[in-house]
């Protein structure tokens, strides 16, 4: 009791330290908007994954594993740092091509990076970081086909993946050339392929990575093959809610470190050019010179 009586205001600095804490700490949640606002609000981050968008994000049977959502968990990383916050629970929802950029306008999820091309368009709907991988548009067909470019699809059943950039230029192509395919837009990439494999359609037109990554993953990779003049080359991006710069400044931040710290080619050679989970296959998709410049130049502009 003496002790207490005779220090009584070293109870008073403790008490102002706490409460200058507690008021540093509201004025720092006061201060966010957007985005960030809503996790430091939530304590929650909630990512939008793809169930088969090899090799970028898969489920492996055990959780979502990828290239681009190992980036995304780097952006998760960053974002705990930069809020402070000494916990930071993570939600995964899948997204497909058709449902992904509605899930973000109707803040169902906070980040998608998958297999999302940026392109003009798709600004007036959401905002894309820098691009973390370039690719062309090509078409996947069983070998013995005899197909090997756009043309020989003139009158044939075709199949891609709705709400993707390439349904859009194969459809304009098949108008532009009078090719008269018959196009099916398939849900998600899955059945798309499987429509392939079932000869429901001669070809599977999409983003050259992902027709790899089911050639690599069939029981039998031999029997297709990936062919065809490029449809237009397009980049991948991980998509946010729009008119968010702290949002977008924290994301750019962390894909452009990976790019210039030689991080993503690291990130790259791990996941195209070596043995992945959980079979064990390897893509054979070395680095291109398109994605080395990338990564040495890192921007968020579309290529269409």
């Amino acid at each position: 009791m003496r002790f207490a009586a005779r220090h009584p205001s070293c109870v008073r600095s403790a008490l102002a330290a706490l409460a200058a804490a507690w008021l540093a700490c509201s004025a720092h949640a006061q201060e966010l908007t957007g985005t960030l606002k809503k996790i430091h609000d939530d304590g929650v981050v909630t990512l939008g994954v793809r169930e088969a968008s090899i090799p970028f994000s898969y489920f492996d049977g055990n959780g979502t594993v990828g290239y681009s959502q190992t980036i995304a968990l780097q952006i998760v990383d960053q974002i705990k740092k930069s809020l402070g916050l000494q916990e930071l629970k993570v939600r995964e929802i899948t997204v497909t091509s058709g449902n992904r950029i509605p899930m973000l306008q109707n803040n169902q999820i906070d980040l998608e990076c998958g297999s999302t091309t940026h392109t003009h368009e798709r600004d007036s709907e959401a905002a894309f970081s820098n691009s973390f991988f370039q690719y062309a548009v090509r078409m996947i067909v069983r070998r013995k086909s005899g197909i090997t470019d756009f043309a020989d699809l003139a009158g044939k059943p075709v199949v891609t993946t709705a709400g993707t950039s390439d349904e859009r230029l194969l459809r304009q192509l098949n108008s532009e050339k009078h090719l008269n395919m018959r196009i099916t837009s398939a849900r998600d990439h899955p059945d798309a392929f499987a429509a392939l494999k079932d000869d429901r359609a001669v070809a599977f037109v999409m983003d050259e990575p992902i027709i790899y990554g089911f050639k690599a993953t069939d029981p039998h990779p031999d029997d297709f093959l990936v062919t065809g003049t490029p449809l237009g080359y397009e980049v991948y991006a991980c998509m946010f809610r729009k008119n968010d710069a702290p949002m977008r400044d924290l994301v750019n931040g962390v894909v452009a470190r990976m790019q210039t710290s030689g991080e993503a080619e690291r990130l790259y050679n791990m996941w195209f050019t070596q043995p992945i989970p959980p079979h064990g296959i390897n893509l054979n998709f070395p680095l291109s010179e398109s994605n080395r410049a990338l990564f040495a130049h890192p921007n968020d502009r579309a290529l269409d």
